[in-house]
């Protein structure tokens, strides 16, 4: 391959799989990076693992901690669901700094009976206000938006509306292709957006079914559905996005398999799309 192309991997995609697997799992298949999925760091750090141990392990194994995955339902409009969330952020901003991981993901809470103005404003002010908490720990807020019916924020365009108006350099955005996808996203959403604020893409696929009636369950490896991976790469790629490309698959027939076997064929599949998109440009490079 002519690109050096930022390969990681997200821990959703191997199930019940421990963090250390996780860990060893993406050295042996020759991911560059880490999702960390905060579930699987509490039972590291309850089953007597240490901040310290872990970050001296990524080192051990040249694989870099991408991000924390994820702060769930992370802007509700006030209250004590906001102190929540905000006490939440501190303990991931904590975990990821001491394991000079540099983002932590948000994805929205869900619809709340308000309209597209309210959820503008509350959602820049829940940013606003975990930024102000990431800043102290020197990380940053990536911004996911969920594709997914019931979800506050669903498209490209209203999480970049929002991160636009938050303006602040602690909080960008995170692509994931399936909710890309699912949320009726378009490619021209992508069209002057500054690549410094993009922070993370994740890719996977979907089947061929309504975009309504699809779940994280109907994700596929990537090149094994009908989301259109190799545009959304080659626009990435056009707006000068040179980031990490994480695979994320929550497909429960996936989590049964060896975890390494897994990782490696989802490794083939991004290589081959990558290939793709290279011999679609005529094969040059950066």
């Amino acid at each position: 391959m002519t690109r050096r192309w930022r390969i990681g991997l997200n821990g959703a995609t191997t199930g019940a799989a421990d963090l250390l697997t996780d860990l060893r799992v993406a050295r042996d298949a020759g991911y560059g990076g880490l999702e960390i999925r905060d579930t699987k760091l509490e039972a590291y750090l309850d089953g007597a693992g240490s901040l310290q141990a872990l970050h001296q392990a990524f080192r051990q194994a040249g694989v870099r901690p991408l991000s924390m995955n994820a702060l769930e339902r992370a802007t509700p409009s006030a209250g004590a669901a906001r102190a929540a969330v905000l006490e939440r952020c501190r303990t991931l901003c904590g975990w990821a700094a001491a394991l000079d991981c540099a983002y932590v993901v948000a994805v929205p809470g869900p619809a709340e009976r308000a309209g597209a103005d309210a959820v503008r404003r509350f959602s820049v002010e829940a940013l606003r206000a975990m930024a102000a908490v990431a800043r102290t720990h020197g990380v940053k807020i990536g911004f996911e938006f969920l594709g997914t019916a019931g979800f506050s924020v669903r498209t490209l365009a209203e999480a970049r509306q929002i991160v636009e108006e938050v303006a602040d350099p602690a909080v960008g955005l995170v692509i994931d292709a399936f909710h890309y996808y699912v949320g009726g996203s378009r490619a021209e959403m992508l069209d002057g957006l500054d690549p410094r604020t993009l922070f993370i893409v994740h890719l996977d696929d979907a089947e061929d079914r309504p975009r309504e009636a699809l779940t994280d369950a109907h994700r596929l490896l990537p090149g094994e559905g009908v989301i259109p991976l190799r545009e959304l790469v080659r626009r990435l790629t056009a707006i000068g996005y040179d980031g990490f490309y994480s695979v994320e698959l929550f497909r429960p027939e996936y989590w049964t398999w060896e975890p390494l076997h897994l990782a490696k064929v989802a490794r083939e599949r991004l290589d081959a799309l990558f290939a793709a998109v290279e011999a679609a440009e005529g094969g040059g490079g950066r």
